[in-house]
């Protein structure tokens, strides 16, 4: 088995750990998850923001060193429990999914394609109008710059991830505990 097919094997077990299941049993608490990841994502982009505003200067640094505190705070607790709960829709290889997540995973990636685009368009406009005249914020800081492409590299990385997280259904009810209730009416009556 190689190096690769050995790490594959180990993040899929990882992602069946009891742990986590209570973190995402529900469709409002996957979506909860779906929004502190979001909210990580914001957060790095928001430093980028503030960077090119008050870089270069002490207090840029301070307040990247902070943003990126809250966004890892965010981020990677939200993105390791949705990975468990989607089964690694996003992040395995697609020969070990079934064909269900193949399919739940096209279906996300096709989503987080399209709000990329939209994303990328919204940022070109907006790096366009402000660097547009002679202000201060014609100048971008290399720390903007740098940052507003991590920031686009893990919301590439990330969205189809939270797109799948939001749109994964309750699973069905555990048959058992139908029998047990339909028992429980049928001795009632």
């Amino acid at each position: 088995m190689s190096r690769r097919e050995r790490w594959h094997a180990h993040t899929a077990r990882s992602m069946e750990h009891a742990m986590f299941v209570p973190l995402y049993r529900t469709r409002a608490r996957r979506r909860l998850l779906v929004a502190t990841g979001a909210t990580g994502l914001l957060v790095i982009w928001a430093d980028a923001v503030v960077s090119w505003y008050i870089a270069p200067s002490d207090t840029a640094v301070t307040v990247n060193f902070v943003l990126l505190a809250v966004t890892l705070v965010c981020y990677l607790p939200s993105v390791t429990t949705l990975n468990a709960a989607t089964h690694g829709l996003a992040s395995l290889p697609e020969r070990r999914l079934d064909e269900r997540q193949v399919a739940e995973r096209l279906r996300a990636y096709t989503v987080a394609n399209t709000l990329m685009r939209l994303i990328l368009t919204l940022v070109v406009a907006v790096v366009l109008a402000s660097m547009w005249g002679d202000g201060p914020a014609s100048r971008v800081p290399g720390a903007a710059i740098a940052l507003g492409l991590i920031a686009m590299w893990l919301t590439h990385l990330v969205l189809p991830l939270l797109v799948a997280g939001w749109r994964l259904p309750d699973p069905p009810p555990d048959d058992d505990h139908d029998d047990h209730e339909a028992g429980d009416q049928a001795g009632a009556a």
